[in-house]
């Protein structure tokens, strides 16, 4: 049984809102990314999983616990970290920490002690007046003081400045090894790459992909950018091109008479031989990013520019 599992999950708030048949599950000690940019349907996602909000259709489970009818258990059993923080008015830092602790019936002074330490947090102003990085930071300590084996992030590190985001990044790393099973929503390409075992790319509502983060990191299929010495080698490359059935080209660009060549690592000697005719001024080897990849699904919104970007 999978520790987190969303299937056929359906919340429709009118106008494209909402999601819309969204699957995934999250195995013990994985970290799954959940990637995309604002309003594309992460936090709806996880306000369900959270318990928070009733679906429409399909369900969502923790620990095989239906969220929603369980969600007084399933609060007590997970580290959640909100998209936006929203702390009570009226109380000090400690007396938050203080609440939560009563609230999840489960007090580690030791290991808050420490967590306050490692993200240099001083819990003791008023939280009302506290800057957007120290309410993140406190948002981060509360969800990890009680060491729970689940935790749920929705853009943990929204607000923190790069040393803390560093240090946020660190403290994953090691609850990963220690077999923690954790859901990572963010759009910081950066952030996923660094922690996720899996990731799901959502748009619109609806996951678009997902995949194993090595898989991309190490695929077979690579791209490379070669540059002809001028303009005759270059069409001349591209007159024979119907004739290369090892390779394709996928794109061009006349006025540096330049091409991107799309190959699978098992022919590229083959590729060496064909280009060895023809007199080449560079050769670069396109290693495709995270974001490389997801820009391919949003390359045509215009939050993004509406054209993929490096």
């Amino acid at each position: 049984m999978s520790v987190i599992d969303v299937k056929n999950l359906t919340k429709d708030y009118g106008f494209g809102r909402g999601v819309f048949d969204i699957s995934f599950h999250v195995e013990k000690g994985e970290v799954f990314g959940f990637l995309g940019p604002n309003g594309a349907g992460k936090s709806t996602t996880i306000r369900h999983l959270m318990g928070f909000s009733k679906p429409d259709s399909g369900k969502a489970q923790i620990l095989g616990k239906e969220s929603f009818s369980q969600y007084s258990i399933v609060l007590r059993q997970v580290g959640y970290i909100p998209g936006k923080i929203a702390l009570p008015a009226g109380l000090t830092g400690w007396e938050f920490i203080r609440m939560e602790q009563k609230l999840k019936k489960s007090e580690n002074d030791e290991l808050l002690t420490r967590l306050l330490k490692m993200f240099k947090l001083d819990p003791s102003g008023d939280t009302k007046r506290m800057s957007l990085g120290a309410k993140r930071k406190l948002a981060v300590v509360t969800a990890f003081m009680n060491d729970p084996e689940v935790l749920i992030l929705d853009e943990p590190t929204s607000g923190l400045d790069p040393v803390a985001q560093e240090t946020f990044i660190e403290y994953i790393r090691n609850e990963k090894k220690r077999g923690k099973t954790i859901l990572l929503s963010s759009h910081i390409f950066s952030e996923v790459d660094a922690t996720c075992d899996r990731i799901a790319i959502i748009k619109d509502g609806k996951i678009v992909s997902d995949f194993v983060a090595d898989e991309l990191r190490h695929a077979s299929q690579k791209n490379y950018r070669i540059v002809f010495d001028n303009a005759e080698q270059y069409s001349r490359f591209l007159e024979n091109q119907a004739s290369f059935d090892r390779f394709k080209v996928i794109d061009r660009n006349q006025d540096e008479n330049a091409i991107v060549i799309s190959i699978d690592d098992l022919y590229v000697n083959d590729m060496i031989n064909v280009l060895s005719e023809y007199s080449i001024h560079g050769f670069t080897h396109l290693k495709e990013t995270l974001e490389d990849y997801f820009m391919k699904y949003y390359k045509e919104d215009k939050d993004f520019g509406g054209a993929l970007t490096k």
